[in-house]
Order: structure tokens, then sequence, then C-alpha cells
């Protein structure tokens, strides 16, 4: 269990993660203006009259963005609402032209409903992280103060754009640590696993970088062992792992510190300074009254069907967790590898097109991407073909020139010094596939018996005393005679077949 030590005693961490992903969608939630928002685009090109308010405009639900909603939910085995509201959510910002967002307050019922994830807790156990809900709504736009000295501008481009807001719960009958979030390092963990099954759903980039993931933190303290609440602030917009992690211990002490000195915690809604690592208040922590949601007559309540739930949980493809439980069963991976290979959907369904029908090929897949191809980014396509290049950009390696080098390492037409050779000749652009670059270069294995012997043959006949040495008991000498058998076959020799037949000549 986590703890922060104050000057009176131990006090626990209570975390709660109000998280937005950003839905891939073509168009926005509730209009037909494209959803690409990208920095390169003017501003203000992709917003359309519903977008901006306009007068007489009327909203109509994105269909597509729903089952988004509905996949996502099921990805983190939660209920899906049979019928689900939209409402009106008030507050003023020049960010939102409408005067309001369109979103799906808390007690209404929401497309997503409650849910859990797992994660590893940090005393190394399995650990459900319930989740309250997962609502629609439609994001705000994008205020510019540093285009001109005395001006602000709006960019309403990204106005409308689908998000899916996913809320932690908090049991308070059940005040346990054992469902809720405890340790920074635990919110990673649950942010991850977030991230994780949106992408591999296909439902959101997630990607905090480019601001498509983001979460607002809520924090409080209370005494070690307690099991009681204590009032809570809120950390707004949290765009980075690690500045997260930065703002949870901080402001657990900061909370603890007050506390301590015989003060109360006030519900506000704080800053993170990226500087300094410290919080600060922004305002006041508005709760629902404050934002006076009431329906939004302009949108019917959105009824779900078994059937519409059922076609899209059959077209979900497998999660991550299930494909590293498939690695590590079925092809024997190591824990640290089947995680590698399952970092992205992209990745995993490259590893499995280069193993095809062959799971005694995963193994040697697996270390040759690992240590080889994910060194070389520029050189990793999920495509099975080689894409148009010119003459001097690196060449794309796929799924099939992977797998028949490895075919020609396990049938002994190369050895693995060989095999990385022509991997370097790909990464440089030589045409051809890894069998004919071998044959270009004359670097097929030695596996003739005979041609090696004769070459271990020469080796000890030029080698009397260190023979007589190994015989007296030097067997490191063992090494120098194989290296000797390779330089003498441009180390085309196969060295199993060296090693086999250096023990029985050496004695």
């Amino acid at each position: 269990m986590f703890t922060i030590k104050g000057k009176t005693g131990d006090w626990e961490v209570v975390i709660g993660l109000e998280t937005h992903i950003e839905v891939l969608s073509n168009s926005k939630i509730f209009s037909g203006a494209s959803a690409n928002y990208n920095p390169t685009i003017a501003p203000n090109t992709q917003a359309c009259m519903v977008d901006v308010a306009m007068p007489g405009m009327l909203p109509v639900l994105n269909e597509y963005c729903v089952d988004q909603a509905i996949k996502f939910g099921l990805g983190i085995n939660a209920e899906i609402s049979h019928l689900s509201r939209f409402a009106r959510k008030q507050y003023f910002y020049p960010d939102l032209p409408q005067g309001y967002q369109i979103s799906q307050p808390a007690d209404e019922a929401p497309v997503v409903g409650r849910g859990w994830i797992e994660i590893i807790g940090d005393d190394g156990n399995p650990k459900k992280i319930l989740i309250e809900r997962a609502h629609l709504e439609q994001d705000a736009g994008k205020l510019k103060h540093d285009a001109h000295p005395a001006k602000s501008f709006a960019d309403y481009n990204r106005t409308g754009v689908t998000l899916l807001e996913i809320v932690t719960f908090l049991d308070v009958k059940n005040p346990s640590a054992n469902s809720f979030i405890t340790s920074p390092d635990e919110a990673e963990k649950y942010l991850r696993k977030i991230r994780e099954i949106a992408r591999a759903l296909g439902v959101s980039r997630a990607n905090m970088e480019e601001g498509s993931m983001r979460a607002d933190v809520n924090v409080s303290v209370r005494r070690a062992g307690s099991n009681t609440f204590n009032e809570r602030c809120e950390i707004k917009n949290m765009v980075s792992f690690k500045f997260i992690k930065n703002a949870i211990e901080y402001e657990a002490n900061r909370q603890i510190e007050i506390l301590e000195s015989g003060g109360t915690i006030e519900r506000n809604t704080m800053r993170y300074n990226q500087g300094d690592g410290t919080t600060s208040v922004l305002r006041s922590k508005e709760d629902a009254l404050d934002y006076r949601y009431f329906p939004d007559p302009d949108l019917l309540p959105l009824v779900i069907s078994d059937e519409r739930i059922e076609r899209i949980r059959r077209t979900m493809p497998e999660l991550p967790e299930a494909t590293r439980t498939r690695y590590i069963e079925k092809f024997g991976l190591a824990e640290y590898d089947a995680a590698r290979l399952t970092e992205t959907t992209d990745i995993s369904k490259w590893f499995d097109t280069a193993v095809g029908d062959k799971p005694e090929r995963a193994k040697a897949i697996a270390n040759w991407m690992i240590s080889e191809l994910f060194a070389h980014p520029e050189n990793y396509d999920i495509t099975n073909e080689i894409q148009t290049r010119e003459p001097d950009e690196p060449r794309i390696i796929t799924p099939a020139t992977l797998t028949e080098l490895v075919d020609m390492i396990s049938a002994n037409e190369i050895n693995g010094k060989q095999a990385k050779e022509i991997f370097v000749k790909m990464l440089d652009g030589e045409s051809g596939t890894p069998r004919e670059i071998a044959d270009k270069f004359g670097m097929k294995q030695i596996t003739d018996t005979g041609a090696i012997e004769k070459a271990i043959d020469d080796v000890i006949a030029a080698n009397p005393s260190q023979v007589e040495q190994y015989k007296s008991g030097k067997v490191g000498l063992f090494g120098f005679f194989v290296g000797s058998v390779m330089r003498a076959t441009s180390g085309k020799a196969n060295p199993g077949v060296v090693n086999e037949i250096l023990k029985k000549k050496l004695g």
C-alpha cells in the first residue's frame, strides 16, 4: 500500500481520474464537418454552421461515434445503456460558441455504464479499478493568446470533435482501497491500460502528446487505515504521464501539510505548473448545479438495441491482454517479449503475420523484431508489401521478409552472422529477398561435412602446439579452433557442425 509519511503519521492517497479521449471518426459528433483539426490546417476551415452555433442550426447525432463508444464500453467490461440521453452543460467561455456543451450528465444514463479494468497494483497483485461511466460529449475550440500582443483569437476547427470521458468509480459504501487508484504509479498504469484498449479497438489515437488523450486528476488524502473520504481537489487537463505522477505527489503533500496544521481542504480546481512541479488554485470547483444541466431539446433519446451491441461485439479484435496471454501460453514467449509485441495492435498484427501457421518460428521472430527491427523504426511497416521508395531511401522490412530470413537460419542455409549481414544490406536498400541477397553475395552456409572436415584438419595441422595444450587441459582453446575454422571458411561454415566435428577430432 502506497503511503506518504507526514509529521503526525502516515497518509493514504485517494485518486479519481476523468479521462478524455478523442473518438476516431471522419466527422464530428453533431455535424458533418471534418474532425481533422491538425495544426497545419488553417483556422476555422473545418467548422460548419452547426459548430459555431449559427441561429437555426440543429445537431444530428453521429451514429458511428455511438458505435465507437459502445465498442470501448465492451472493452472495459461495462454495461451498455439501452436508453441514453444528452443534456446541455451551461458554461460561458469564448472557445464554446454555443454557450453550452452537449454532454451526458452523471444523473442521466450515459452510453457506457459501470465497468472495470485490471492493472497490477502496488503490491504486485492484479487489481480491478472500477469505472463509473463513459459518456459522449463535444469538444470545445481552441484559443490562441500569443498571435497578437493585445488580442486573443478563437479557432473552432476542434469544436464539436467527439470526446469520450471515462470516469473512475469511488464506492463510498465500500471505502477499502481494493477498487480505486491509490498511488501515482497505479494512476499511470490505469491510464496506459485505457490508452492500450482505445488504440487496440481503433476508438482513439489516445495520444497525450497531441492532446487526443487528457486527464483531470482528483486527489484527496486520508489517515492510513481510515475508511472515510476527505474533500478532494481536481487538477485539470493533464497531458503527460510524468506530470500526472508529479502533480499527484505534490498535491497530496500539499493537502497533508494543510490538514496536519489544523486547516481544511477546500474543493478547488487546480492548475499544474510544469516549471516548478507545483499546483495552484485555478478556481473553486463547480458541481452539477453550477452547470445548470437540462435535457437538450434538439436531440431525441438514444435507443440502443441488444442486436446492435452484439453486432459490435462480434467485430471486436482481440485485446492486448488476451494477445499477451496467447503469446506466452502458445508460443512460450517471456512476459517482457509478449509485452513489447503488444505495445500496439499494429505490432502484434505484424508479428502474427510473420509467424503465420508455424508457431516454432515465434521465438526467433520475436527476438529479431525486438533486438533488430525495433531499433530501425524507419524500416518498420505493418503492410505486407514493400512500399514505393526512392533509390537512396531505406528498405521497408515486411513480415514476409523476416519470415524468410528466420526460415533460412532454421534450414541451416545461413548462420546468425550471415543473417545479420543480409539484414543490414536490406536496411541499406539492397533489392531482392533474403535468399536472393544471400545468393548474390555468396553468403550461403557451408553444411557439407566433407568440406568442413577438411578445413578443420587444415587448422589442426597448422596449430600443433595449441592442439597439445588443449589435450593437456586448456579447454578454453576450443574457441580458438572454432574461430580459426570460421575464418578459413569466410564465416560460411555451419557452427553446429564445426563444433561437433572439432570435439571428435580433438578428443
